[in-house]
């Protein structure tokens, strides 16, 4: 494994709706992912895209009155232009329909087929259409499925089996020997329960009779069926980075970081790494799991009609805020809450009392003192020391925490930072200092540190909030590009260009007028 790749890759979302804060969520914390292992000088891959095949397709296309090519033309469209038009910059788009990933997935079929881990049978059970699968007891509460509280259909059918619980014992092997593999622990142990149950799991239905529905990949060994939407969908971890013929695939393999809300825990969990060993293939370095976003208490979805979008968020907040939000608002792994409310205060008091003020007053008073110039330090003393070990330490933490998919601490540990620079412009009142003969020396070595340390949180926040970093560099005055740089360097004490001419420019962050205020 190479320490210099990284490879981060979203579930490729299903084209039958608009993107919405689930979406937008994985694809945000991904985005913030690649440009921090950027920062570090790794090279980077970030796949995402769009799920076309399956029966639910099928059924959108018809009720809207299009074909199913049309429907997810439109929608691969809608979600890809999304994340341009937000800047978050994917590597790959990867569709379903591209002759690269049907050809992959017919590759990956004929390879399982050719283990012998595929069988024909008649099946019959109970059928949901929104998970595109037959469910087992533990999948319903009160005759519905749990995840789209629909009723199931009754269904029998002959079809192809892969043959998964012969290799429940090895995944289960596998998770007790890779304890980090999932990742928050407790859905390693939701799978371990999973495969435990008696009535949980079985092998796996992995093809639709072309008779029922023609829309998906033909079985290269057997052009009567199409294969299974989750089946098909599974492998873009593969196609996206140029399986199996791409001369670096290994290298970029080894580092995978796949992202996925919990509600997709099985197949990525169970039925992937099982797909993976069956043609010999490693399982992924981690499988990183989401909780759910909730509006009104629910888990946000098409179906359920709740969604938020990430448009509308944007034309009224701003989508770096949106974007700050999300990633600061949800511990990884646990559910969240999701209020215009909440939002509002998220950004008035981290990024417009905290991170803006800070900035407000620092190049506002390198302005009013220093002629708009970075000045020369003086020898620094106790309060100099003790801001110069809060951003050593939050960037230390910054670290630690992306690492361990812990985004939103990373953030809250640049805020305290952040706040210890305020207090430590509090301290020093160079708006006094100025004025008193005394302590009048002090003043540039204050708005230098005050510089030094609006640099550091600038570097350490660009990943989240890219686009308002930028500007923050520029009003700060630094050489060359804000993507130029590179940790660890760029976070050390020391680096903030002496002479750089700034600029107080407008609140980075307006706060938001509530009517509490």
């Amino acid at each position: 494994m190479s320490d210099d790749l990284f490879y981060v890759t979203t579930p490729i979302y299903y084209m039958n709706g608009a993107p919405h804060i689930g979406h937008t969520y994985t694809n945000c914390i991904a985005d913030t992912l690649t440009r921090y292992h950027r920062l570090r000088g790794e090279d980077v891959f970030f796949l995402t895209g769009s799920d076309e095949h399956g029966e639910k397709i099928f059924e959108t296309a018809d009720r809207e009155g299009c074909t199913p090519q049309q429907l997810t033309d439109r929608y691969s469209a809608l979600f890809r232009e999304t994340w341009a038009q937000h800047d978050i910059q994917f590597d790959r788009f990867i569709r379903t329909t591209d002759e690269d990933h049907v050809r992959a997935v017919q590759h990956f079929l004929q390879r399982v087929h050719d283990a012998g881990a595929i069988e024909f049978r008649e099946y019959e059970g109970n059928y949901c259409v929104g998970c595109e699968r037959f469910l087992a007891e533990r999948d319903m509460e009160d005759g519905l499925c749990r995840d789209h509280e629909r009723a199931p259909e009754p269904r029998s059918e002959a079809n192809y089996f892969f043959k998964m619980s012969e290799s429940f014992g090895w995944l289960e092997q596998y998770l007790q020997d890779h304890p980090d593999f999932i990742r928050p622990e407790r859905y390693r142990n939701e799978v371990l329960g999973m495969l435990r149950e008696d009535a949980g799991l079985g092998d796996l239905c992995i093809s639709r009779p072309k008779s029922r529905l023609d829309w998906g990949i033909e079985l290269p060994f057997d052009s009567n069926y199409v294969c299974y939407v989750w089946f098909d969908a599974l492998v873009n971890y593969l196609s996206g980075i140029g399986w199996p013929d791409a001369p670096d695939f290994s290298a970029r393999w080894a580092n995978a970081e796949h992202l996925i809300g919990k509600d997709i825990l099985k197949p990525h969990g169970v039925f992937w790494p099982i797909m993976l060993h069956t043609i010999g293939l490693e399982p992924p370095r981690h499988l990183n799991v989401h909780g759910y976003w909730n509006v009104d208490e629910r888990k946000v979805s098409k179906s359920l009609g709740n969604m938020v979008s990430p448009a509308a968020m944007d034309e009224k907040y701003g989508f770096e805020a949106f974007r700050y939000f999300l990633s600061r608002e949800m511990s990884w792994g646990l559910d969240a809450n999701f209020s215009e409310e909440t939002l509002i205060a998220r950004i008035n008091s981290d990024l417009a009392n905290n991170l803006g003020n800070f900035a407000s007053r620092t190049l506002n008073m390198t302005a009013r003192f220093a002629d708009a110039q970075i000045p020369n330090p003086g020898p620094g003393e106790a309060p100099e020391e003790e801001l110069r070990e809060a951003f050593a330490s939050a960037a230390r933490e910054v670290d630690e925490h992306f690492d361990a998919m812990e985004i939103h601490r990373a953030l809250e540990a640049v805020q305290r930072a952040i706040d210890a620079g305020n207090r430590y412009l509090e301290h020093r009142e160079p708006w006094k200092a100025a004025k008193d003969p005394d302590r009048a020396h002090q003043v540039g070595t204050t708005l230098y540190t005050a510089c030094e340390a609006l640099r550091i949180a600038t570097v350490l926040l660009s990943p989240c909030i890219p686009a308002k970093c930028d500007e923050l560099w520029s009003r700060l005055g630094q050489p060359g590009s804000l993507a130029e740089q590179r940790l660890p360097e760029a976070a050390r004490w020391g680096g903030v260009l002496v002479g750089a001419s700034t600029t107080k420019g407008k609140p980075l962050f307006p706060r938001i007028a509530t009517e509490d205020a």
